[in-house]
């Protein structure tokens, strides 16, 4: 398409896209998005390498004079985006790029690559914390991870929904994670004995002993031998940490675990329960009254497994190109995306909790008490609430290639995420059936669609 826009001349043409998603993933009530800063590292540094331009030299598709349009070639374009850890929904456009055709096109894939994947695990992460309540996740997903590089990814979205923690050295290297872990099934088979190995543990880590207790059998094995160790590692002057429990009844297990960690005198350990947790999972144990303190949480999180999860359908659509306004038409509706540069606001209550979002045309104003449109069924109107405050939820975040803002830690996207979740309506946060939330559009906004689209069907069948 690049070189097709630079065969046209059109690759110098001023062109709008956002991306957006039109459905909130697993099938739940809202979205966490993530992904913003690895997005504009990649658009800051986004260039075609000597060897790049001799492989693609050497395909035999592209003209030379393409080739030294790519040798020059950088993202000097604009982006408007959102705070990672803002809570989102279908429809809102999560960034939007101006720039010439070429660039703004260019770099869809990648875009949508990597805010796609962050923001369906953040999701996914804030759903499993969420159920887990006041104990504590950890993530343990790099085995099952898309790759090296999707294991990254996963620890970082993970923490910005609110996973603090992970097993991937090299995510806590470089994000600053809080690196936690215990040892494998294979240090238990490798000495003589479950004892043995535990004691063997206990020798090289006594201030931060984990004990994986199922190996055996987790009841008449694995937990009388760590409370020996227990007692032992306390006669040292040490703590046993806690123990992992990987397979089996895990509610009925943690039960009893604690039950003889307490009956033994050792209430502080802590019962860590691992094996294909999610939500769900979760939301189990808790209704059969399981005693565990931290979840491991591994596939399931790193691969986005979940009743309408595995992926997140992230759409990057053209919105205006020059001076006109474009869209995408459906003979459904409901699925036309939605022209031209826009603002997204938030109606916010006056005790801080959100009533709904509304995008407007760019230099529109809109006021609490102004009539809005839900752009999935035009029949459905109502107004701002009068005593609502708009807030304006995007901002520029990068001018001519440019960043125009410091990069946020992770430790401010989790806990602007964590706040965004107290303040939406309570049944957004259900699993099952949620709450949709308000999503409209101004009147101008569907004044403006409802126009293209008629000026789109007068022509058809014409050339």
């Amino acid at each position: 398409m690049l070189a097709g826009y630079l065969e046209e001349g059109m690759h110098e043409t001023p062109a709008v896209f956002d991306l957006f998603f039109r459905h909130n993933p697993f099938k739940g009530g809202y979205a966490v998005f993530a992904g913003l800063e690895t997005a504009l590292d990649y658009l800051e540094n986004l260039a075609f390498s000597d060897d790049e331009l001799a492989y693609l030299g050497g395909l035999g598709i592209f003209k030379p004079c393409f080739l030294e349009f790519l040798r020059s070639f950088r993202f000097r374009g604009t982006v408007t985006a959102l705070r990672e850890g803002t809570a989102v929904f279908g429809r809102e456009p999560l960034l939007t790029v101006e720039g010439t055709m070429a660039e703004a096109q260019f770099v869809e894939t990648a875009l949508l690559n990597i805010v796609n994947f962050q923001t369906l695990i953040a999701t996914k992460a804030a759903r499993i914390c969420h159920m887990a309540g006041d104990a504590s996740v950890i993530e343990f997903g790099l085995r099952r991870a898309h790759g090296p590089d999707g294991g990254l990814s996963v620890a970082r979205a993970a923490y910005i929904g609110g996973v603090r923690s992970t097993s991937n050295v090299e995510a806590g290297h470089r994000f600053g994670i809080p690196v936690k872990g215990t040892h494998a099934h294979s240090w238990i088979m490798a000495f003589p004995d479950e004892l043995t190995a535990f004691r063997a543990y206990a020798d090289v880590f006594p201030d931060g002993c984990i004990l994986l207790v199922d190996t055996y059998d987790t009841l008449a094995s694995g937990i009388p031998n760590a409370i020996t160790v227990a007692r032992e590692l306390r006669a040292k002057g040490h703590e046993l940490r806690g123990v992992r429990i990987d397979s089996g009844d895990l509610a009925w297990l943690s039960r009893e675990s604690r039950r003889m960690f307490d009956e033994a005198g050792f209430p502080a350990v802590k019962i860590v329960a691992s094996n294909e947790i999610d939500e769900y999972v979760i939301e189990s144990i808790l209704s059969e009254g399981g005693k565990v303190d931290i979840y491991g949480v591994g596939t399931r999180l790193a691969t986005g497994m979940g009743d309408g999860g595995g992926a997140l359908g992230g759409v990057y659509k053209l919105v205006r190109i020059g001076d006109t306004p474009k869209l995408k038409v459906t003979s459904d509706l409901a699925k036309a995306t939605l022209p031209d540069k826009k603002r997204l606001l938030r109606a916010v209550a006056p005790d801080g909790s959100f009533l709904m979002d509304i995008m407007t045309l760019a230099g529109e104003e809109l006021q609490a008490g102004d009539t809005v449109i839900n752009p999935a069924n035009p029949l459905e109107q109502k107004p701002v609430p009068v005593n609502a405050r708009l807030e304006e939820l995007r901002r520029e975040v990068m001018c001519q290639g440019r960043r125009l803002i410091p990069p946020e830690s992770l430790e401010e996207m989790a806990n602007r995420c964590a706040n965004q979740l107290t303040r939406l309506p309570q049944g957004c946060l259900r699993h099952i059936n949620p709450h949709i939330y308000k999503v409209s559009v101004s009147t101008k906004l569907n004044e403006l669609r409802i126009h293209l689209v008629q000026e789109a069907v007068k022509g058809y069948g014409k050339p």
